[in-house]
């Protein structure tokens, strides 16, 4: 699928529609239309203009007329550079084909974050995110020895709003991903012929902390130039007035309260916890450990530190 859709081929999408329903996919069911700018924008739509940089309101695109994939297809062809978020690739050997082939030039822009706030986004999700968890989980190998929840009774929750099954199969995630997180890391620091120079990670933190530095570094990795707009937008985007409640909404939020939500948010035990399941991709990262309650509440003390890649 990747490779045809790097090559803007989106017939590709036909294979994943219902079977006999009778109905062709159109612009309205890929890509997450409702908050798609590309989608959203002339000459697709009338609501907004793609060279504006901005947000889009979701209520606004739904009433985009839909389009015939080929029609999106012919304005993919208008653009020199393509981006595809992945948001779970358990094995970069996977894009080894498509890193090879001369014709596609494809990098890997690998966003990563401290794990324990990754943990709490999924906790806070709770009903909404625990299907996807239970999938994860179930996609562990086999042969790879488990490490023991620190509680042998499986009591993660501990909250007045409950925990319960949610909180256990979201830390249970974090094993499965963190571990496809250091395979992904060693890669890095020892890459094959195909990812020399294709690959580059990029901290939360530091996008929120100095997100002008951070975005000039990958726009110029991918050999592009920041406008002034963009700039501006992800100056905005994290000088915002709070944290949001709501998990894996895209919101203007403030970067202090943004990177220190998860240690008010976790108790102690869950911290631990996914610090024993994350403690490779940590170190590698530059994420600290911590080493008592106290510590996790002193906000005045940064956990970031050089990371290793």
């Amino acid at each position: 699928m990747l490779s045809s859709l790097y090559r803007c081929d989106l017939s590709v999408f036909q294979l994943y529609s219902t079977a006999g329903s009778g109905k062709n996919l159109t612009t309205l069911g890929i890509f997450g239309a409702a908050t798609n700018k590309v989608i959203c924008s002339s000459p697709l739509c009338p609501a907004y203009r793609k060279e504006v940089v901005g947000m889009v309101d979701d209520r606004v695109c739904k009433k985009c007329p839909p389009q015939r994939l080929s029609r999106f297809q012919e304005e993919c062809y208008k653009y020199h550079t393509l981006v595809i978020k992945g948001v779970r690739v358990f094995d970069l050997a996977v894009l080894a084909p498509l890193m090879r082939d001369p014709t596609l030039d494809l990098k890997v822009i690998h966003l990563v974050r401290d794990p324990r706030a990754v943990a709490s986004s999924r906790i806070k999700s709770r009903h909404g995110l625990i299907r996807e968890s239970l999938q994860v989980v179930r996609s562990r190998d086999p042969h790879i020895h488990r490490m023991p929840f620190l509680d042998a009774g499986h009591k993660l929750g501990g909250k007045k709003d409950g925990g319960g099954g949610s909180d256990y199969h979201a830390l249970g995630a974090m094993e499965v991903i963190c571990s496809s997180m250091a395979k992904t890391l060693q890669t890095a620091l020892h890459p094959p012929d195909w990812l020399q120079g294709n690959y580059m990670a990029v901290r939360y933190e530091d996008l929120v902390v100095e997100p002008i530095k951070t975005l000039r570094q990958v726009y110029g990795f991918v050999n592009l130039a920041v406008s002034p707009d963009m700039e501006k937008f992800a100056l905005n985007m994290t000088s915002g007035p709070g944290y949001s409640s709501k998990p894996f909404v895209v919101s203007a939020r403030n970067a202090t309260q943004a990177l220190s939500a998860w240690r008010t948010a976790l108790s102690y035990q869950q911290i631990k916890q996914v610090e024993e399941y994350c403690q490779q991709p940590m170190a590698l990262l530059g994420y600290e450990r911590v080493g008592s309650p106290e510590e996790v509440k002193d906000l005045s003390r940064t956990l970031l530190r050089k990371p290793r890649l």
